[in-house]
């Protein structure tokens, strides 16, 4: 990977168009652009300014006098690269376009977030592809979050070094405003891989409320995921970073905070003592 150390941002105001702009990522990088002093355009289906995947109608008065875009599909649930390629067209005045994947792509080569990738990759614009591992905030913003004081996922001893969602914002804003790291794919995790026994633990010492983390088996947790109305393709996609996890696939740390900001990533102990005592 050839990203460089700090450089500095444009110059002058851009507007970055940011997909799911009110999704952990997106509403973090819009704060990191306002404060550089850009113009970030946030949308959603029911923002202001209406962006729906659904509806290609909204696509071009989204897209329209955007400089960058920051791209965070509909989903894994569906295929949707298609309606990716179809955007790029439609925004083919755009000069960088970043799309949050997943490093746990790799274990579902043939999954909707690889094709969608693909098309990122064979598609009109210059493109980044950031693949960040499990964030640190899906402990407390989403699927890892104590119920009752239990963190139940199906992963057994294996470690994962979760990043914090700030460190990719701030990774996607430099990317953006410098227009580097064009025709990357950039891997993002924290410093270290950490078990959900130690994640359970931090987490009772940062909010000295207790939290334990209990294994669950794989078909049980599908099962669960059923019976709630979760697409079987969403569940599959789940079960393969699932899986990575629990054999220790997925320990391995990536450089790309460190390469792209010019500083460590954020250690999960530090980002609990941020965050986790105000969740």
């Amino acid at each position: 990977m050839s990203v460089q150390p700090p450089s500095p941002t444009v110059k002058g105001m851009a507007t970055f168009l940011i997909l799911g702009g009110t999704g952990k990522v997106g509403r973090r990088l819009s704060r990191l652009l306002e404060q550089d002093g850009h113009i970030s355009r946030a949308v959603g289906r029911s923002t202001p300014l209406p962006f729906d995947w659904n509806s290609p109608a909204t696509w071009e008065p989204a897209t329209t006098g955007a400089d960058g875009i920051f791209v965070v599909g509909p989903g894994s649930a569906t295929d949707w690269n298609p309606r990716l390629t179809e955007l790029l067209e439609t925004a083919s005045g755009v000069s960088h376009a970043v799309l949050l994947s997943a490093r746990g792509v790799e274990f579902l080569p043939d999954g909707n977030v690889a094709r969608a990738e693909q098309a990122l990759r064979t598609g009109p614009l210059p493109w980044t592809i950031l693949r960040p591992t499990h964030f640190a905030q899906n402990f407390t913003e989403a699927m890892f979050t104590p119920v009752d004081g239990r963190i139940v996922a199906p992963v057994g001893e294996g470690a994962q070094p979760f990043v914090d969602v700030a460190d990719i914002a701030e990774v996607a804003a430099r990317l953006l405003t410098t227009g580097t790291g064009k025709g990357e794919t950039i891997e993002l995790s924290g410093p270290r891989a950490i078990t959900f026994h130690d994640a359970a633990r931090i987490l009772t010492e940062a909010t000295g409320r207790p939290v334990e983390f209990h294994d669950e088996n794989e078909a049980e947790h599908a099962n669960a995921l059923r019976v709630t109305g979760t697409p079987e393709e969403y569940i599959r996609w789940r079960l393969a970073m699932l899986g990575g996890i629990r054999r220790g696939d997925d320990a391995y740390l990536s450089d790309g905070v460190d390469r792209v900001l010019g500083r460590p990533a954020t250690d999960f102990a530090a980002w609990a003592a941020r965050e986790a005592d105000a969740a």
